[in-house]
């Protein structure tokens, strides 16, 4: 596979990064200075004029992504099942003075997937930042799963990021510049037991958001991920259970879904210009403990 173009790389960076590209016909790395104006990214990237779909945003770590993404200045679309949830995320952003919109969505399916997508782009003509946030998850002995668990697990969280990606992905291409993240978790990474079925659909995801940084990357479209480790949520019973989980961290308690938030906003942002392919843990320490 060949080289991507100078002209699809320089698409996917700031002005101060320009000049060090690399190009092996008329450049050497002692030619590459730093201009002396370079940004510092001291502050939160700037979203505004930037659309952001999150899936799954009606509650929990979505829903503080999105708040997030809107008070960076991003446009969000709020997705979800819930329509009474969505409407009071949109409410909230909007009376905080950020905006965005709301957009009913059933995963399981292809066919909701495709109106999903379709729909986003008619919010504003354009998606500039996905984040594949909604899943489901399911723990239990390989012996009890259904064949119909498996394949809403797989639905969710493996089929609907993929045509979304495909659905979006090639237009942030074509404009040179776009970001996905994808929300893991700690069961991507080793084998436990029952969580081998939820734990393999997002290993599935892991490996995409590595092989669309390779496919999409040379294009400007930057694809990373972040994985939560465990966050006090409304799935989780706002963390019912897994204060002894907590407790053998580092971190010594369980995350809030503002802190994964940060860490997707980062990706999604202009501070992570150079990082593709990359998952951010935040999980208090467990990939260390």
């Amino acid at each position: 596979m060949g080289a991507p173009s100078n002209e699809c790389q320089r698409n996917n960076l700031p002005d101060w990064q320009e000049t060090w590209i690399y190009s092996p016909t008329t450049a050497n790395l002692t030619d590459m200075t730093e201009p002396a104006s370079r940004e510092t990214f001291s502050t939160p990237s700037n979203l505004d004029g930037r659309t952001a779909l999150v899936t799954g945003s009606t509650s929990g770590i979505g829903r503080a992504v999105a708040d997030n993404l809107a008070a960076r200045g991003a446009h969000v679309i709020v997705s979800g099942r819930d329509a009474g949830r969505g409407t009071s995320a949109v409410t909230l952003i909007r009376e905080r003075g950020g905006s965005a919109d709301f957009l009913g969505a059933d995963l399981t399916t292809r066919t909701g997937t495709a109106g999903l997508a379709e729909r986003a782009l008619g919010v504003t003509g354009q998606i500039d930042i996905l984040i594949n946030n909604a899943g489901v998850f399911s723990f239990g002995p390989t012996s009890a799963t259904t064949e119909a668990g498996f394949d809403a697990t797989f639905a969710i969280n493996v089929k609907a990021p993929y045509f979304l990606v495909q659905a979006l992905a090639p237009a942030m291409a074509e404009r040179g510049s776009g970001a996905v993240v994808n929300i893991l978790t700690g069961a991507a990474h080793r084998g436990s037991v029952a969580a081998g079925l939820y734990g393999s659909s997002k290993a599935a995801l892991l490996l995409l958001t590595q092989g669309w940084a390779a496919e999409f990357g040379p294009c400007g479209v930057r694809v990373n991920a972040v994985s939560p480790g465990p966050i006090r949520t409304e799935g989780t019973d706002d963390g019912a259970g897994l204060e002894s989980v907590a407790a053998a961290l580092p971190a010594r308690r369980l995350g809030n879904p503002r802190e994964v938030a940060a860490a997707v906003a980062f990706l999604a942002g202009d501070e992570a210009a150079y990082i593709h392919g990359a998952v951010l843990p935040v999980d208090g320490g467990a990939i260390a403990a």
